[in-house]
């Protein structure tokens, strides 16, 4: 029997869509207001899942305060209040669309779970803008 368990969360953060191999005339098109130079900022909603077989020994998918702590210093600590252009390593190079924020939180948290579990990234940019990665 297969169960998915989640944990909600929640950051702040900046961060400016652009490519720097584009005019700003693309930049402006493909973007428009998220190519503010002065960057602009979001309250970004998580949930992540976890999915697998309960383990008999301990009724848990997995323990929910070790998935909430994997949460706070994989992710809350290194995107909150943070410009992802300027302050986080993972978008030196990576345009930081929400797209890409949801692979890099997954990645992120990826290496921490059991392989044995599935594991689900949800992300909200504003409350109806979301994206989902599985892996």
């Amino acid at each position: 029997m297969s169960v998915k368990v989640s944990r909600r969360a929640h950051f702040n953060a900046a961060h400016r869509l652009y490519r720097p191999d584009w005019s700003d005339e693309k930049n402006n098109a493909i973007f428009g207001k998220c190519n503010n130079p002065n960057f602009h900022g979001h309250n970004y909603e998580l949930i992540v899942s976890v999915q697998g077989e309960i383990d008999p020994a301990t009724g848990f998918v997995m323990d929910v305060k070790i998935l909430k702590d994997l949460i706070k210093s994989e992710i809350e600590d290194a995107l909150d209040h943070k410009n992802l252009n300027l302050d986080v390593p993972e978008f030196k190079d990576l345009n930081p669309t929400a797209e890409n924020i949801a692979v890099v939180i997954w990645n992120k948290l990826r290496a921490h779970i059991e392989e044995s579990k599935d594991l689900e990234v949800v992300l909200y940019e504003t409350p109806r803008n979301f994206v989902t990665y599985s892996g």
